[in-house]
């Protein structure tokens, strides 16, 4: 069993900081590794960060938040490729990441890089994100659903406006009262 990092045993609040601290540009890493060790002993936490862990946890978050940077690129492409497609397309899309991600959390699993002590936070996340997509499938499907009634009710109300103009217009001219009947089946579309 791999053995759980000092990052992982900090504190929430902690490792927050952490984070943060390696998100500024103006903050080396030395400079991070000193700040949450003065935090810990402030704490009374026995534990100290060795500038290695630091280093080693900053180079994991760079190629993290570079996935992430490169999963957004390729979604808003793919958005914008489908945005004008059926629903059902962005759905396939979606599902085939997620396979993707489950594919690689099984290999990061069997390498090691994910501890028990973590899967099973990590297997909420992709639960969570799984029904969250299926909350969007379903309310996508149903936002096209409501705009082709809109559109069929509009169309309905197109028709019988123009039904009514070609049967005020039709009388006008003296027309017989069967063949107005028959045009304006026609128009509504009614056999």
């Amino acid at each position: 069993m791999a053995r759980v990092s000092t990052i992982e045993r900090l504190p929430d609040d902690v490792r927050e900081q952490l984070q943060a601290l390696l998100r500024d540009p103006r903050v080396t890493q030395l400079e991070t590794t000193e700040r949450i060790n003065q935090i810990l002993e402030a704490e009374g936490h026995d534990e100290r960060l060795s500038k290695s862990a630091v280093n080693r946890y900053a180079v994991r978050m760079n190629e993290v938040g570079e996935k992430l940077r490169q999963s957004r690129e390729v979604a808003e492409m793919w958005i914008a490729k489908l945005g004008a497609q059926p629903q059902g397309q962005m759905g396939h899309l979606v599902n085939e990441m997620l396979r993707s991600m489950a594919f690689d959390l099984a290999l990061k699993l069997q390498e090691g890089e994910l501890t028990e002590q973590s899967m099973p936070a990590v297997i909420e996340m992709v639960k969570e994100l799984s029904l969250s997509v299926t909350r969007l499938e379903k309310a996508s499907s149903e936002n096209v659903k409501r705009e082709e009634l809109i559109r069929k009710q509009e169309r309905e109300r197109a028709a019988e406006e123009a039904a009514e103009a070609a049967e005020s217009s039709l009388a006008n001219q003296g027309m017989s009262r069967d063949a107005i009947d028959a045009i304006k089946r026609d128009i509504l579309g009614i056999a």
